[in-house]
């Protein structure tokens, strides 16, 4: 019998959330880091780590443990300490509301939620915004004169779009987007991988991605970000999540991960995810890099 789609993914998430946390019970006297499963995750959760470790603290790495929920359930069940996320990603995929423009607002929500829901705190924002961009190939743009996502829309029912599951099915995604712009495209999008669609969309197999506002690739693969004219999409503010009880039994932690409070800009952020994903750079020497240019 062929099992539905929504009832597919809910099954993967919770076989692959058990796989997850079976692998994280670290010692106590570790912090235990995780991320999610692409490179501006991992890099991040690799200067996480990195910076602990020069604070004193004892490390266990739990990288590229997979998507927001894998990642939302290990925190919160203690299979990791610590994790990057974004504050429009908790607000919406995972309190469930709807989508505002407002980045303080956003950010004061969700903390408060977090701490009374789930026992886990927000430290500083770590400075840069990576909200969601939706994309086409720079020589397109430039053809037709695009600027705009509005703009865009008239062209889209010839093009061939793809993204990634998680834009495909959360609140803030693909159905939102579509009904707001009133996109339709040449054939239903197709599911890939986040870090493969930026390739994919240079090489022509697609026409359209919405890829993150920090993204190594934009640039040296000539790609360009439709303005969101309608202002469609929430801010995302990068800021590690910690759980309480390791806050309370890791003296000095919370000071420390507040040290990194609004040390990366969405600048530096593109050019470290372009070390690691387009120049192919070890991520353990650009994090040791980047933690060493904050000296």
């Amino acid at each position: 019998m062929k099992i539905p789609a929504r009832r597919f993914w809910q099954t993967l998430v919770a076989v692959s959330c058990l796989y997850a946390l079976a692998g994280c019970t670290g010692s106590s006297k570790k912090i235990v880091v995780g991320s999610k499963n692409f490179t501006e995750q991992s890099t991040l959760g690799e200067i996480l780590a990195q910076h602990l470790e020069r604070s004193g603290f004892a490390v266990d790495r739990k990288l590229y443990l997979g998507g927001t929920l894998i990642c939302h359930n290990a925190l919160i069940a203690g299979g990791i300490d610590v994790y990057v996320e974004y504050t429009g990603t908790a607000f919406t995929a995972i309190l469930k509301n709807k989508p505002i423009g407002d980045p303080d607002e956003v950010y004061r929500q969700t903390r408060d939620a977090y701490r009374s829901q789930f026992g886990v705190e927000l430290t500083e924002p770590l400075g840069f915004d990576n909200k969601f961009v939706i994309l086409i190939r720079g020589e397109t743009a430039r053809r037709l004169k695009l600027k705009m996502l509005s703009q865009a829309a008239a062209f889209t029912p010839q093009w061939r779009a793809g993204f990634g599951n998680e834009f495909v099915e959360r609140e803030d995604g693909f159905r939102g987007l579509a009904a707001t712009y009133g996109l339709k495209f040449a054939e239903a999008p197709r599911v890939m991988d986040l870090g493969l669609s930026y390739r994919a969309l240079a090489e022509e197999k697609i026409d359209l991605i919405a890829g993150d506002a920090t993204a190594g690739l934009i640039d040296s693969l000539d790609l360009f970000v439709l303005e969101d004219d309608k202002r469609y999409f929430p801010p995302y503010q990068a800021v590690p999540f910690v759980r309480s009880q390791s806050l309370d039994r890791h003296a000095g932690l919370r000071q420390a991960l507040a040290a990194l409070g609004g040390k990366i800009s969405d600048i530096e952020m593109r050019r470290l995810n372009l070390a690691v994903e387009g120049e192919r750079r070890d991520m353990r020497e650009v994090a040791r890099e980047f933690l060493d240019r904050l000296r």
